[in-house]
């Protein structure tokens, strides 16, 4: 990551430029999760295990939950993000068997 220069140097055209760079990187990142929980959802089709596992959800939401307050954001809020996540991740894993 490059070094962030000073707030007042920056112009309003170059914080949205940072902005649409990082909103890039997130949708990138997302695509990788989706594919990295599209391949566990063919392990768990294999081992015949079901699409829900509650208690790794919770254990996601919580790391998540932890991270957030160490970066100073709303826990809350981020535990949220990360729901949508999960549920995006089960929802594509759900349509996958039905096309089975």
């Amino acid at each position: 990551m490059s070094e962030m220069p000073e707030v007042d140097e920056l112009t309003l055209a170059e914080l949205r430029a940072e902005i649409a760079e990082i909103d890039h990187e997130l949708v990138e990142l997302i695509a990788r999760r989706t594919y990295i929980a599209e391949t566990i959802a063919s392990v768990k089709q294999q081992q015949d295990l079901p699409t829900t596992d509650r208690d790794q959800e919770g254990r996601v939401t919580t790391r998540a939950a932890e991270l957030a307050d160490r970066f100073q954001l709303d826990p809350e809020v981020v535990r949220r993000v990360f729901e949508e996540l999960i549920e995006l991740n089960k929802s594509s894993q759900r349509r996958r068997r039905d096309d089975d």
